[in-house]
């Protein structure tokens, strides 16, 4: 039975198992280090694991995890709730006491000692799409069946595998899992088609004609759809933080990232005042859209989301989002080509300011590290932003074609971004790995720092040292204890955890210590280069500024 789970996970295009070994799952993890093309990824801990297999889940398209029963998977039940919060397919293997055992309610290890074996299963019901205790007569098909909803629904699924079954024998598939169906339906979508037509219609050109696009178009595997949809006008556009770099943003239509009232006034023009406006797979969180300060008028908008398509007041369902944009970039083409003269050139977003306009003795900032950083970034890169400063100092820069941005805006787990880290750089090999992580964040998840040096994964990691959490302190309490951290020597650590030679360390301050910095890693790309960036204490990027202002005023309302 474990052979035949790996090699239905390999089929799906994993290449790796994340986890941490306990005895329940022992004998199932022979099947993983011995099977041909998946090899395990031991972590520090659970909690790392599953914050790692979801990085891994977010530029793979699916992930897998496993863990022991009891302690183990409640200790990864936060990045499991993360994962389902933004749409993340990660399967959870978890090793259990045998069924024999279980059969005699005995009070064994990692149990609460009631005898009773399906609390756990309880606490996974509203955070994963699928679950399954696997039986001697229905493993393969319970197996079979979760890792389809996993798939398809771009969702985390649940697998409790007791010791016994996964050692029970079972037939080596000779088919593949039933592919995806488009469950669109004809006429839903032809009365969309022409109720889009009519609101498109009524632009002049495609200039009247923008595009705000979210996290579920690349979830559900339409960047490339929206791609042309955008081309085909080619329509201004822009995307929620949450979407970031989901379009090539070096491009000249394109109109920013979009935060409600807290965006660029480009920004909201290009959004809020076009004609016709194409909202397609976005919602609007909190933190995503300025406080829900967005101002988007039903009237002269076509939403499209995951199942359902609506022009203004009008819905029609299933309508799938891809297919609801690949219809869409045909309509879009018929009102290009009643256009008069050439398509316009002109960018519509400002350009990320320069890097070399602030002199090398300038101490170091908000405002001077995202500059720098942004201008060291290059294609292909897979940029990592933990929740807070380095966010939102990122979010509003423009990055280069081809680099990937991940961050966390929904569940918004500071420290998730590190252990992601291990799991984008093993998914995408090749791709230089940037991380931007806050000091209080990374001392959560620091320990997970040991297994990128033990993978020998290159990358660049930048830990924001504003001496505690700076978020909290803009929101309330600047000077309250529950702000305070212990400060810590990050290039000692570094080298402490088993960097060696492969890792270079060093604490900035100012502007040219930190161009110094990123020069040397961009010499060295084939190591891991930390670097320390010092800035005040309670320096805050624009944008978080404007957000924390809003979270302040929620408890007093």
């Amino acid at each position: 039975m474990a052979d035949h789970l790996v090699d239905r996970l390999a089929e799906l295009g994993v290449d790796r198992i994340f986890g941490v070994p306990g005895d329940y799952s022992l004998a199932m993890l022979d099947h993983v280090t011995h099977h041909p093309t998946v090899r395990w990824t031991g972590c520090t801990n659970e909690l790392n694991a599953g914050y790692a297999a979801d990085g891994y889940g977010r530029l793979r398209g699916i992930a897998a995890l496993c863990t022991t029963f009891g302690v183990g998977e409640l200790s990864a039940i936060n990045a499991i709730a993360g994962a389902y919060a933004e749409h993340v397919p990660v399967v959870h293997v978890v090793g259990a006491p045998a069924l024999s055992a279980q059969a005699q309610r005995r009070p064994v290890h990692h149990t609460l000692g009631d005898g009773v074996f399906g609390h756990f299963t309880a606490m996974h019901t509203d955070i994963t799409v699928a679950r399954a205790s696997l039986t001697f007569d229905d493993a393969v098909a319970e197996i079979d069946r979760v890792l389809r909803e996993v798939r398809d629904r771009r969702l985390p699924g649940y697998l409790v595998v007791p010791a016994d079954v996964a050692a029970a024998p079972a037939e080596r598939a000779t088919t593949a899992l039933p592919a995806p169906v488009d469950t669109t339906d004809p006429e839903a979508l032809a009365g969309f088609v022409e109720t889009a037509r009519r609101l498109l219609e009524s632009a002049s050109s495609p200039d009247d004609v923008a595009v705000l696009a979210g996290l579920s178009v690349h979830r559900l595997g339409a960047a490339e759809t929206l791609a042309g949809l955008v081309a085909a006008g080619p329509l201004p556009h822009a995307t929620t933080p949450w979407a970031k770099s989901l379009v090539d943003e070096s491009a000249p239509r394109f109109a920013g990232t979009y935060t409600g009232a807290a965006s660029p006034p480009a920004t909201r023009a290009a959004i809020e005042d076009a004609a016709v406006l194409i909202v397609a797979g976005v919602t609007f969180t909190d933190l995503d859209s300025g406080m829900f300060t967005q101002h988007i008028t039903r009237s002269r908008t076509i939403d499209v989301g995951p199942r359902t398509a609506s022009v203004g007041a009008a819905s029609f369902a299933p309508v799938e989002l891809p297919t609801a944009l690949a219809a869409l970039q045909g309509l879009v083409a018929d009102v290009a080509d009643r256009r008069e003269g050439p398509a316009p050139s002109e960018p519509l977003a400002a350009p990320t300011p320069a890097a070399d306009t602030a002199p090398d003795d300038e101490p170091l900032g908000q405002d001077g590290l995202w500059r720098e950083v942004g201008a060291f970034l290059r294609s292909g890169d897979v940029v990592l932003a933990d929740q807070g400063t380095s966010f939102y100092g990122m979010a509003p820069h423009r990055l280069p074609h081809g680099v990937t941005f991940v961050g966390q805006p929904l569940w918004a787990s500071i420290g998730y971004t590190l252990p992601a880290l291990l799991g984008t750089c093993t998914a995408k090999p090749g791709q230089r790995g940037v991380l931007l992580i806050g000091d209080g964040a990374a001392q959560m998840t620091a320990t997970e720092l040991a297994t990128v040096l033990r993978e020998r994964i290159p990358a660049v990691i930048v830990v924001v040292d504003n001496d505690g959490y700076t978020v909290e302190r803009a929101i309330h309490g600047p000077a309250e204890p529950y702000n305070d951290i212990t400060p810590w020597d990050w290039p000692l650590l570094a080298r402490a955890m088993g960097g060696g030679d492969q890792v270079v360390a060093s604490r900035v301050d100012t502007v040219g210590a930190l161009r110094t910095a990123l020069a040397d890693a961009d010499a060295h790309p084939e190591r891991v280069t930390l670097v320390q960036a010092v800035v005040p204490r309670d320096d805050v990027p624009e944008l978080l500024a404007a957000l924390t202002r809003q979270l302040g005023k929620a408890p007093a309302r």
